[in-house]
C-alpha cells in the first residue's frame, strides 16, 4: 500500500513540507509505503473548463506538458493521498490550487479518486488554516474519497522555516493523522478480501441537473 503526499508550497523544505513529513514517517512506521512529491515551480495553467478530457474520456487534461498528467499517474498508482499547503489569503496556495482544479477535473474521468483516503494539512503563521483546509478537502467530499480524521485540524504553526517542530500539537496532529490514514487503508483492504466493495451510484449514473428558472 502506498500513500502519495502532494506539496504545494513554493518552499521545498518549508513548513508544509515539514507537516508532510511527519505524516509520512508515521505511515512508513505502520508499513505504508510513501511518496512526497513537490509541485513544480513554473507556472501552471489554471483549467479552460473545455470538457475536453470528459468529452474524450481520456481521464487526462488535454494541456499537457506540465504537472498535471504526471499527478493524474501518480494518484492512479497510489492507495491514499495527503495534500499540503501553505496558508496564503486563508487559502491555499495559488500554483496548487491551478494543478487541482485540473487534476481532479480530468482525474475524474477515469475513477482514480472513487474509495481512496484523503486529507489535507496546512501550514500557518497564524491564521486562515480552516478556511484553506476547507477548500481542499472540498476536492476529496465531491470524488467519493473517506477524509481520514485526526483530533483537531491538521495544520502546524510557523512562520520562518523549520518552525514547525516547535508546534507540539501540530506534530501530534501528524503523526496520528499518518496512524489514521494507515488503519484506514488497512480496513478497506481487510473490507476487499471480504468482498466488499465501494457502492455503485443508485441508478447507475450520476445526475446532473441545473437550476435555470
Amino acid at each position: 500500500m502506498k500513500t502519495l503526499l502532494i506539496n504545494g508550497s513554493p518552499h521545498e523544505k518549508g513548513n508544509a513540507f515539514i507537516a508532510l513529513r511527519i505524516v509520512a514517517d508515521s505511515l512508513e512506521e505502520e508499513g505504508i509505503e510513501t511518496e512526497i512529491y513537490q509541485i513544480p515551480a513554473e507556472p501552471i495553467l489554471g483549467c479552460r473548463a473545455c470538457h475536453a478530457c470528459k468529452e474524450k474520456g481520456v481521464g487526462y487534461c488535454v494541456m499537457d506538458g506540465d504537472a498535471v498528467n504526471i499527478l493524474i499517474d501518480k494518484i492512479k498508482d497510489a492507495d491514499a493521498l495527503v495534500i499540503g499547503s501553505p496558508v496564503h489569503y486563508a487559502g491555499p496556495s495559488g500554483q496548487l490550487k491551478a494543478i487541482l482544479d485540473r487534476v481532479f477535473f480530468a482525474g475524474s474521468v477515469a475513477g482514480i479518486f472513487t474509495g481512496k483516503p484523503a486529507s489535507a494539512v496546512c501550514s500557518v503563521r497564524r491564521g486562515g488554516a480552516t478556511a484553506a483546509l476547507e477548500v481542499l478537502q472540498k476536492y476529496f467530499t465531491i470524488s467519493g474519497m473517506p477524509i481520514a480524521p485526526t483530533t483537531y485540524w491538521p495544520m502546524i504553526h510557523g512562520r520562518h522555516e523549520g518552525e514547525a517542530v516547535q508546534d507540539e500539537e501540530g506534530v501530534q496532529e501528524m503523526q496520528m493523522l499518518g496512524r489514521t490514514i494507515a488503519w484506514l487503508l488497512k480496513c478497506i483492504q481487510a473490507g476487499k478480501d471480504s468482498g466488499l466493495s465501494y457502492p455503485e451510484m443508485p441508478g447507475g449514473k450520476k445526475i446532473m441537473t441545473n437550476f435555470i428558472r
